[in-house]
């Protein structure tokens, strides 16, 4: 598709070839978004983009464009979206978006595998990358750049792909990265402490997920939001007083209940209702987060077209996210060791909790934090750590450029009686040779994670695979 400045408001008949937000990225034909930002302003790389051939600006009213046409708005964010919608203007026909602090992930995964259950060809992107039926390419950001997300979503219609499920990071939403998406229905899965190094208040965070029911889906549209909180609860109604047809999901979900979960060694017997019907299944996944998301995932498929009797058949053969929960081996007396991307507060505790009722032994926990992030959660989720495990080692998650010791230290001040053991490979190891039979060990905090940040450096390191080299 031939597309010229008029196709972007922008008088003269100059041919764009694309769409950049970084000058260096630039082509002859591109469109430059000058984005103010907090390290690095846009606007002060005008003249590197003019002298590439940039035929307009995205900025600011006023900015000096060295005579080139601007496209100028107090929000310029939102005026690079919707210039990266005007450049891959397709999108598969239902898209799903997902917020929450946690659970985002296997939310949108297991919508995907509802939805490929049902006949529909399905796809979903977020924190893991994209996945469809044929495999799983990379991604840079949960909620990815609104340039990469359109193309995301242009080449996924191109490939046939009807359903999309997508995760809705509030970075994301608060930098509108979203809003030139036209959504079919949105979900939320929970609200707890993250992000404070970029939100300043919980009430801060808390708009910013708010801005997808409030803003982006719009008005008369299905939203599916867990209210097992009190984050949930309050963004319920938020989106009921606006005008959206709500289904609530959980154990105080009056739409799509959880009356009970029956845990087994590697899976649980749930018990359901399902528009006013007792409905049982058993998910092949252990852990009663696993439970909350799946639920979540049956809700957004059933106001999406996908009927009950499918839904509730399609959760009996979902298969578990790269990370979450992840059964990484069991030590020579079978004692299992999972791999779990947990790494706030409520993440933590509702892991344990999820993995306890599969535990004959000692529940046993591998952690730590990470730098330059919220430091106020670190001994809160030592303190976690201590009340909900019964054996804890701090270890380093990914320090970046602070002090790991340090950061340890914060941690242990909520878990005075736990190991500390700065290396994670050594601190795994420990773990393991730790385990009796009946006991469980879990690994948290890095997930599907590949590598380890150390100052600038990312070392290669995967939990899931150190477990296996150790076992092995």
């Amino acid at each position: 598709m031939s597309l010229t400045l008029k196709d972007f408001g922008l008088d003269g008949s100059a041919r764009v070839n694309g769409l950049a937000v970084d000058s260096r990225l630039v082509k002859p034909g591109f469109i430059f978004a000058a984005l103010p930002g907090t390290q690095l302003d846009g606007r002060d790389y005008i003249p590197q983009a003019v002298a590439a051939g940039a035929v307009a600006i995205i900025s600011t009213p006023g900015v000096d464009t060295l005579g080139l046409p601007l496209i100028g708005s107090d929000n310029p964010r939102l005026a690079y979206a919707m210039a990266a919608r005007v450049l891959h203007p397709r999108q598969p026909h239902t898209v799903v978006a997902v917020t929450g602090t946690n659970g985002k992930s296997s939310t949108v995964e297991f919508l995907r595998q509802i939805w490929q259950f049902a006949g529909r060809e399905a796809a979903c992107f977020g924190t893991l990358g994209v996945r469809t039926e044929d495999g799983l390419s990379p991604m840079s950001h949960t909620t990815p750049d609104a340039l990469a997300l359109h193309e995301t979503l242009d080449r996924l219609r191109r490939n046939g792909i009807t359903h999309a499920a997508m995760e809705a990071s509030s970075h994301g939403l608060d930098q509108y990265r979203m809003d030139a998406v036209e959504l079919a229905a949105a979900g939320f899965t929970n609200l707890t402490q993250d992000h404070f190094d970029y939100h300043d208040s919980v009430e801060e965070y808390h708009a910013a997920k708010a801005r997808l029911f409030t803003e982006l889906l719009p008005m008369g549209s299905p939203a599916v939001v867990m209210v097992d909180d009190a984050g949930g609860r309050q963004m319920s109604d938020l989106a009921r007083s606006v005008g959206h047809n709500v289904t609530e999901a959980g154990w105080g979900g009056g739409d799509l209940r959880i009356v009970e979960i029956m845990p087994h060694p590697a899976s649980q017997m749930l018990t359901l209702e399902v528009n006013g019907r007792r409905e049982r299944v058993e998910l092949p996944l252990a852990g009663e987060f696993q439970a909350l998301n799946a639920v979540t995932a049956l809700g957004l498929a059933l106001v999406t077209g996908v009927d009950a009797k499918t839904g509730l058949a399609a959760l009996g053969q979902l298969r578990g996210v790269a990370g979450r929960l992840e059964m990484a081996g069991r030590a020579e007396n079978g004692a299992p060791i999972f791999v779990d991307f947990a790494h706030t507060e409520d993440g933590l505790v509702k892991l344990l909790n999820s993995v306890r009722p599969h535990v004959e032994g000692q529940l046993r926990i591998v952690f730590g934090c990470g730098g330059d992030r919220d430091p106020d959660k670190r001994p809160k989720m030592g303190a976690a750590a201590a009340k909900f495990a019964d054996d804890a080692i701090v270890t380093d998650d990914n320090p970046r450029t602070e002090d790991a010791a340090t950061i340890r230290a914060a941690v242990l001040a909520g878990a005075p009686d736990a190991t500390e053991i700065g290396d994670r490979r050594a601190a795994i190891a420990e773990g393991i040779s730790r385990l009796q039979k009946g006991d469980c060990l879990v690994v948290a905090g890095k997930g599907h994670e590949t590598g380890q940040i150390v100052g600038t450096e990312v070392i290669p390191f995967k939990d899931v695979d150190v477990v296996r080299e150790l076992l092995a």
